[in-house]
């Protein structure tokens, strides 16, 4: 399991945008499985469910994005699973990391607290 947590400043509905479309141009394994959207006043919350083939761990790997706006910043949290081919333990988590970078990439140019 990899893991990012973050705040961003910018419009909610274009990180949102540049998320899903990134990651599905980002891999041609990629897939959008499934999302969920809430809104209440100011507040915001999206889920995303990636999923893609690791060529590293030779299996599908998931990528979970949740994104939280409050009207001032944009709180991202990312985490990735299913990795590995182990029974009890996770010996190869290469394509976890390697998925969640490419998020890492799509975002770097907003602004972080």
């Amino acid at each position: 399991m990899a893991k990012l947590e973050t705040y961003l400043r910018g419009n909610f509905s274009e990180i949102l945008t540049r998320i899903e479309k990134g990651v599905l141009k980002g891999s041609v394994s990629a897939t959008l499985e499934d999302g969920s959207n809430f809104a209440r006043g100011n507040f915001r919350c999206a889920v995303r469910v990636f999923e893609r083939y690791s060529m590293a761990g030779g299996n599908r790997l998931s990528m979970n994005v949740t994104l939280i706006d409050d009207g001032q910043w944009v709180f991202l949290s990312a985490i990735t699973a299913g990795g590995s081919k182990a029974t009890f333990f996770k010996i190869n988590t290469i394509g976890e990391e390697s998925f969640l970078n490419m998020l890492k990439e799509l975002v770097a140019g907003y602004e972080r607290i």
